[in-house]
């Protein structure tokens, strides 16, 4: 398969975790930001589980709970607890220093070199993003902030030990076994903490099937598909794809406007991701 093939594939993922911005608050019971991200993991990693047919060798363990709970659990429970807490623009703005976290780990855990075009297309990303979700006037709250930054840090981990801890497995394979880590491992958090669930309706089922199915099983297999194939600083730009995938479904769903700022905003986004994965320059720089 070519590389366009596979950097298409690996942004479509983000594009479509774009739609769990208005799935969560359409679709979803509210306030249950740790069971919404267990039911999200757990079922859907065991799924997989029982299509791989295989199990992880004991010593992998470890590794899957680390990698579980920097993929899925902390970060699922921060971005949910984020969205529930924060206007949407405000953690989509926030979380969108992820790939730049992501450049900075890749070279002090992969050895890779760190470009400066990279590094400026990622920060230029950031206010790409600021201008296409926030809003001015938005509310702050301080946990929820704490969330979103919480909830970026732990992806960009969790993006950089998935290829540097990679086994000999398909990406089937190794996404069933994350999923399945990450939602035992929310597990008991939910159960604690969390009261039950109120009896669910049509939306909420069908809000669970496409973050499970859809906006799990499909997209991470194609996101830790492209980080095996491409490595973690060729993929981490499409980050941006989730908070402008967020507005579009706004605006065509929703009814919400778009102004020329978002409109901006949008188009700063796009240049970021291209200028971000163009040929890299001879000169870098080490950090």
């Amino acid at each position: 398969m070519s590389r366009t093939t596979d950097l298409a594939l690996a942004a479509l993922a983000p594009a479509i975790w774009g739609s769990s911005y208005i799935v969560t608050t359409q679709m979803l019971p509210d306030g249950y930001p740790l069971t919404v991200a267990m039911l999200r993991a757990l079922p859907t990693g065991i799924f997989l589980m029982l299509i791989a047919r295989r199990l992880p060798p004991r010593a992998w363990l470890g590794k899957l709970a680390v990698l579980g709970a920097l993929n899925f659990s902390i970060f699922w429970g921060a971005l949910f607890l984020a969205a529930y807490r924060l206007p949407g623009g405000v953690a989509a703005t926030l979380g969108a220093v992820q790939p730049l976290i992501v450049l900075l780990l890749a070279r002090a855990l992969l050895g890779g070199t760190l470009h400066l075009r990279g590094v400026i297309a990622a920060i230029a990303g950031i206010f790409g993003v600021a201008l296409l979700v926030l809003d001015p006037s938005a509310r702050l709250d301080s946990i929820g902030i704490i969330a979103a930054l919480g909830g970026a840090v732990s992806m960009a981990c969790g993006v950089v030990l998935t290829r540097k801890w990679q086994p000999p497995v398909p990406a089937l394979t190794f996404t069933a076994w994350q999923l399945t880590a990450g939602g035992l491992l929310l597990l008991p958090f939910a159960m604690t903490f969390e009261p039950a669930l109120p009896p669910f309706t049509t939306p909420h089922i069908a809000g669970f099937l496409w973050l499970g199915l859809i906006g799990a099983a499909l997209t991470y297999f194609f996101w830790f598909r492209g980080i095996e194939r491409l490595g973690p600083a060729a993929i981490t730009r499409f980050g941006f794809l989730s908070p402008l995938t967020a507005v579009l479904l706004g605006w065509l769903i929703l009814g919400e406007t778009l102004g020329p700022a978002q409109l901006a905003g949008a188009l700063i986004v796009i240049l970021c991701m291209a200028f971000g994965g163009a040929p890299a320059p001879r000169r870098a720089f080490s950090g």
